[in-house]
This record gives structure tokens, C-alpha cells and sequence, in this order.
């Protein structure tokens, strides 16, 4: 599979300067980061979540996981959990499962972004295959998502 056409028509539409790599297929953000030989700091992840009835998009970086209860009061939600493959496979059909790109409103779905990732110049994601990863300046990735931004990641140990 290759890099979802809609994403890189999305990227090109914008006029949007990024660079696309393919790689052996990694199913984890860690391993992932390894392949590109880069630091789990720079990498983005996409970790889905449900709200209380809605689903989310969290960004943030490879080395960290998600602060439920952080997030569940910058979401203002009563219930705050991991969203399960079931909930969230048909949302990014042009998508290999778990390899989606941190472009939620490309998929109509609300983008939060961990604070972390604003740190550095720029970020590298799945491209929507396991074997594919995209680059581009944090500040185009900012002004093409408008995401939410917060501090809700917790440093892996």
C-alpha cells in the first residue's frame, strides 16, 4: 500500500513542502522511531481515544503515552478511555489500521496535539501505511490542522 492519495493530495492542495519515506514495515511508534533512526522525541503518534460519545484524535510524541485523566479534564468529558480498532477502523478506510497520519481533520475528527511536539522544527508520522512516514515543519502541520494544544503525555519510563 502506498501513501493514501488523499493525504498527499491534501498536503499538495496546500501547498505544503514535505518529505515522504518508505521503510521495512514497523507496528509500533518506538519501533517506528528506531527504523527512522530518529529520537521517540521527534516522532508523532496517533492515539485514538473516546470522550464520553465522541472520538478524538491525540497527537504526541512516540516516547510518551497518554494521561487519561489529564485529558479527560482539557476534554471536559465525564468519561475519558483508549478508543478500541472497532471504533475508529471505518473513519480512515484509505488507511492501514494503526498507521493513520495526525490529519484528524481530514477525517472530520477533533485533533488534540501534546504541548511536547511543539519543541522541535519538525515532525515525522505514518504516512497511512506501516511502511511509509511523511516530514514537514511543525509550524505548515499547525496552520493545515489547527489543533488543539495541551499537555496531557507522560514521559514512558
Amino acid at each position: 500500500m502506498s501513501i493514501p492519495k488523499q493525504i498527499t493530495d491534501f498536503l499538495d492542495s496546500h501547498q505544503i513542502a514535505y518529505q515522504h519515506c518508505t521503510h521495512s514495515p514497523a507496528f509500533t511508534a518506538q519501533g517506528l522511531a528506531h527504523i527512522q533512526h530518529i529520537s521517540g522525541k521527534l516522532l508523532a503518534k496517533v492515539v485514538m481515544i473516546m470522550a464520553d460519545d465522541r472520538i478524538v484524535m491525540t497527537v504526541l510524541p512516540a516516547s510518551h503515552r497518554v494521561d487519561l485523566t489529564v485529558l479527560q479534564t482539557l476534554l471536559n468529558a465525564k468519561t475519558v478511555r483508549l478508543a478500541t480498532e472497532n471504533e475508529f477502523k471505518d473513519i480512515f478506510p484509505d488507511c492501514e489500521l494503526g498507521a493513520m497520519p495526525p490529519f484528524g481533520n481530514l477525517y472530520h475528527i477533533e485533533v488534540w496535539v501534546d504541548e511536547a511536539l511543539r519543541a522541535h522544527p519538525t515532525l515525522t508520522f505514518n504516512a497511512g501505511t506501516h511502511a511509509e512516514t511523511i516530514q514537514m515543519n511543525w509550524i505548515d502541520f499547525e496552520h493545515l490542522v489547527l489543533p488543539h494544544i495541551g499537555t496531557f503525555g507522560i514521559l514512558w519510563h
